[in-house]
């Protein structure tokens, strides 16, 4: 049977209240990402480290594909795991950035096994019993969650940092908002595509087209 324990981590602002089974606690959780070797799963990454985000044991799940495949996080290298139905039996704090269908079937296996799981993809940003959080806005609404904890669109987070203090100074009412993100949307490979396209173009070669 699992034990459930209570930390608190100071925001600053105010004191949020996160559950755990215990595995190795909050002070310095054992962490992972999963969809580590994406363009979100990068940028996870990369603010994991220069937030000095103190942790025990971090594990990289990726692709099938990609197992093995070594990747460097805090000075050291670790090679990608594949998600199997024991991963996250000694993890803390999962991030999730691999789609909305894995997320559908692994969160909910990962916060049965204990983890806070944050997920990026829009599966659960729509239910009632996960909260969808921007910290800058309602950091508060992580103290109820339920082993998951739902992030909104990217373009939403950006716009509502700058808004929400608007918000609470004049109310507003009403936004319009333009994103060009095609590319960027669906995924690294069509970064990486666009990024050869413009370098074909200036070259005067034809462009290649697998993704777009």
């Amino acid at each position: 049977m699992l034990h459930r324990i209570t930390s608190r981590v100071n925001t600053g602002s105010c004191c949020l209240r996160f559950f755990s089974t215990g595995k190795n606690g909050l002070q310095r959780p054992n962490i992972g990402v999963v969809g580590a070797t994406g363009a979100v799963g990068i940028a996870m990454r990369d603010c994991l480290e220069r937030r000095n985000f103190p942790f025990n044991v971090c594990t990289f799940w990726a692709h099938p594909d990609e197992e093995g495949d070594e990747v460097v996080f805090a000075g050291k290298s670790h090679r990608c795991e594949v998600v199997h139905e024991n991963s996250f039996d000694d993890v803390d704090i999962v991030l999730f950035s691999a789609g909305g269908d894995f997320s559908k079937e692994w969160a909910p296996k990962a916060a049965k096994a204990g983890c806070i799981v944050v997920d990026n993809s829009s599966e659960f940003r729509m239910d009632p019993n996960c909260p969808l959080v921007v910290p800058e806005v309602n950091g508060h609404a992580v103290k109820r969650h339920n082993g998951i904890i739902a992030n909104p669109n990217c373009t939403t987070i950006l716009m509502n940092v700058p808004v929400f203090p608007l918000h609470k100074a004049f109310g507003v009412e009403r936004a319009v908002v333009s994103t060009y993100q095609a590319a960027s949307g669906a995924g690294l490979d069509a970064m990486k595509e666009l990024e050869q396209q413009a370098k074909d173009w200036v070259d005067g070669v034809p462009l290649t087209q697998d993704i777009f």
